[in-house]
């Protein structure tokens, strides 16, 4: 009969067990894994690069429910385990009792909060899972939203960078003398801090918390001293501590953590424990290469195989853009150790080598961590340095210290060279992947070596092992830059113009070291955008770096000639309207009058110099422009609705005039397409809209997402509003949302697709306060940008693009 399993904890190191097991033996055991959390297995060294908005929550999850499904793993998430019965070898949980012949507990850590006055107050957070993200993320979406991370460790300075290019004010309160004081040296420390500044990160180092301040919500931070940080979120990353209440309960032995064996077993050889809430022979370890290392021994132990976990030297790396730093073993001061250290202050370099007996025991570098994977081999090996001694310091060089060529220094590493220090992947190891499985990239290399899968550090490292034995055969691979004006991504540009205040054209090409001196015609459109979309109260719209159709507020023909459609609010018009569109008609002589697929009419093959006359004779019927061109709000497409159609539940015309004559005139990513069906009947076509609302009985249902061009999408259902007032909100909100965070040139439906549904419905729809914010900053935007561009060139300078050039050249010589 087969065995059965139960994994408390759906963590990296229970999934990693998990893996190791199936690939070994697949039928071994019934696996049943709970989990606190209502998800599985996800990167949970990630969580900073999603919080800075370098990746989703999709793109670091791990196991998903396929993976589970085919291994046969019964999942139980959002189920809490509430007591182990040891003699009757049960789980209890709300679902029931569990049976188990073997038990593995992995129930990670949880968070230390500093016992300060406040500290229960909304707004004080942690930085552990994904749920901590999103409150985060929340936050930001506030106008002029500040922020203080307690604690200047690995995560509180990757969860200051997140916030940091989140566009939030950012102080780090520290209280030891320098940052990250377990992993840097001072020196390395204050470059460390020398660089956070730099990017708009206050450091407080020797800072003393004395209280959280604010009535229900956090508000401040009051200091020891008297210094006050405003704040509107708190960040704890204090430390954490090994969840064993559950192991304490069954009495399981406990010391600091569930104390285990070389094997993995607890004090009761059917339990056994692995990952952050372990003690092995005094030792607890957070960082994630010591956890897989014993997932992998606690999977041969369940399989019956001798395994014993040993420890090895670990490194450490900071997942900040841009702050380059590592560190290995034991880098403190010594009578009996000497040290190497270079500097280069004009570079921000700094490296320093501890040496006792000849041999390397500790490195801490700063500005310049290429050299790091060669020098923790060397600490591992305990390797005699003594020949190398007056070039060591340059690492595998030559006097002189010029830096060889990254691929030959890759092709020297011997074969037990560490790569990947998160899950103990060698080059040797790499290499024999590549050329016995014929693998030929990176995502290949991930999944049969797991090398670069987890905090993605070894990434450059990895490519370079595949490079040099593929040699010709592989091409690095690069991100594709906005433009060949900067190796930049559009989402790389957004954070910094956000993170770093640019609010000009010349100062996005200044600070972001453009290689074109004004832009070129790809990136200044995209420019012009975020610029307008992120600082409206202090960039002024550039109409030369729109393109044609937004420059003549009309659609060019392949004739040359112009379409000009007016703006008809939902779809409804008045015979006074139309009378002054067929006089306009007659008047310019239009080709075509034709009824548009968004309820309009359009009226095409207008010269270019008679469209001002036009503008003004269809103006003074109190027409304006339908913005048929444009990067923005198009059309709002309705059905009668109640007025007369004896199907109708809700108002859907009324409803899309309101939407319509609130959004029009807002710049976003690319066209908008909006739509009201009075009933499901779904007359106005809502459900292939990019926000399409389907009115019933109970409400309003609220769709996003939709296409019907080259790829036909169906809108998914982002909420049900019961009043039409909460429709317009969430509406107005998820554009908001959408221009101040999707690249240019994007649909929704392209920007759903990365970010995730579950994503925009936390800040559009269950988040009230997220939800008016951008509100709020839409309508601020509207009353600087909704505005006629008709009107506006009818008269004044403007006026002089749409002449014949001849006129031009007569009034010039004049």
């Amino acid at each position: 009969m087969t065995r059965k399993l139960v994994v408390v904890g759906a963590g990296m190191a229970s999934g990693r067990a998990l893996e190791h097991l199936f690939e070994t033996d697949p039928d071994a055991y019934e696996v049943t894994l709970f989990n606190g959390e209502p998800r599985g297995n996800y990167n949970r060294l990630m969580l900073s690069p999603v919080l800075s908005g370098e990746k989703s929550y999709e793109e670091i999850v791990t196991h998903d429910d396929a993976w589970y499904a085919a291994n046969k793993v019964e999942t139980r998430f959002g189920e809490s385990i509430t007591r182990i019965d040891r003699e009757r070898k049960v789980v209890v949980s709300k679902g029931g009792e569990t049976p188990y012949d073997k038990l593995l507990l992995a129930t990670g850590s949880y968070p230390f909060i500093l016992p300060l006055p406040g500290n229960d107050l909304e707004g004080v957070i942690a930085f552990r899972d994904i749920d901590d993200v999103e409150r985060m993320l929340t936050v930001a979406e506030m106008p002029q939203a500040k922020a203080v991370v307690i604690g200047g460790g690995l995560l509180g300075l990757e969860a200051a960078a997140g916030l940091r290019l989140r566009g939030m004010e950012v102080v780090v309160l520290h209280v030891m003398g320098h940052l990250m004081e377990r992993q840097l040296d001072p020196s390395a420390g204050y470059l460390l801090g020398k660089d956070l500044e730099r990017r708009g990160i206050k450091v407080h180092c020797k800072a003393q918390t004395k209280a959280i301040l604010g009535n229900n919500r956090v508000e401040a931070v009051l200091l020891e001293d008297g210094t006050v940080y405003d704040a509107d979120i708190v960040v704890m990353a204090v430390g954490i501590r090994p969840e064993t209440r559950l192991a304490r309960d069954a009495a399981i032995e406990i010391e600091r953590g569930i104390t285990v064996d070389d094997a993995m077993r607890t004090s009761d050889p059917d339990i056994l424990a692995i990952g952050e809430c372990v003690e092995h022979r005094g030792m607890l370890y957070g960082l994630v290469a010591p956890l897989y290392d014993q997932a992998k021994v606690a999977a041969r132990t369940l399989l019956d195989d001798e395994a014993a976990f040993v420890p090895v030297e670990l490194s450490t790396k900071l997942k900040v853009t841009g702050c380059d730093l590592f560190s290995a073993g034991d880098f403190g001061e010594g009578e009996d150790r000497e040290e190497i250290v270079f500097r280069d202050a004009a570079r921000g370099v700094y490296k320093r080598l501890v040496l006792k007996d000849n041999a390397i025991i500790g490195a801490v570098m700063y500005g310049d961590t290429a050299d790091g994977s060669w020098f923790l081999s060397k600490i591992k090996g305990k390797e005699d340095i003594a020949a190398g001694r007056d070039t060591l310091i340059f690492g595998p060089a030559y006097a002189g210290g010029a830096a060889l060529d990254p691929m030959a220094a890759v092709a020297a590493l011997p074969d037990e060279a560490e790569i990947c220090g998160c899950n103990g992947v060698c080059k040797g190891k790499i290499v024999e992947a590549i050329t016995g499985g014929g693998l030929s990239t990176l995502d290949e290399v991930r999944a049969s070596t797991k090398a670069s899968s987890s905090c993605g550090q070894c990434t450059g490292l990895v490519e370079q092992v595949l490079a040099s034995t593929l040699g010709d055969g592989f091409v690095l691979p690069t991100a594709k830059p906005m433009c060949k004006c900067t190796e930049l991504t559009h989402e790389d540009v957004r954070r910094l113009i956000k993170s770093k205040e640019l609010k000009s054209m010349p100062a996005v090409w200044q600070e972001l070291g453009w290689k074109t001196s004004c832009g070129c015609p790809s990136c200044r459109p995209a420019l012009n955008f975020y610029l307008i979309a992120d600082w409206p109260d202090d960039y002024v719209d550039d109409a030369q770096s729109r393109f044609i159709n937004e420059r003549a507020h009309a659609n060019i023909q392949k004739d040359g000639t112009f379409s000009v459609v007016p703006r008809m609010w939902g779809g409804v018009t008045t015979p006074g309207e139309l009378r002054a569109i067929a006089d306009a008609a007659e008047k310019y002589n239009v080709p075509m009058v034709k009824v548009t697929g968004g309820q309009r009419l359009d009226l095409l093959g207008v010269k270019k110099e008679d469209l001002p006359e036009m503008w003004a004779d269809l103006n003074a019927a109190g027409l304006v422009s339908g913005h048929a061109y444009t990067k923005g709000l198009r059309t709002v497409k309705t059905c009668v609705g109640t007025d007369f159609c004896r199907f109708g539940t809700q108002d859907s015309t009324g409803l899309g005039i309101r939407l319509e004559k609130r959004l029009w005139g807002s710049w976003t990513p690319h066209k908008v397409k909006m739509a009201v069906s009075g009933c499901p009947r779904n007359c106005a076509e809502a459900t292939c809209k990019d926000v399409g609302i389907v009115c019933t009985d109970a409400g309003y249902n609220i769709g996003v997402g939709g296409a019907a061009g080259l790829d036909l999408k169906q809108t998914e259902v982002i909420a049900t509003a019961k009043t039409e007032e909460e429709a317009m909100d969430i509406t107005v909100a998820f554009v908001q949302l959408y221009r101040e965070h999707a690249k240019y040139l994007d649909r929704p439906y392209r920007w759903i697709e990365k970010v995730g549904l579950d994503w925009i419905k936390a800040r559009v729809v269950d988040d009230l306060q997220s939800r008016m914010a951008l509100v709020t900053r839409f309508d601020h935007s509207q009353t600087i940008y909704q505005r006629d561009p008709w009107a506006d060139r009818v008269e004044g300078e403007g006026r002089r693009e749409f002449e014949p050039l001849a006129d031009l050249t007569i009034r010039a010589a004049e």
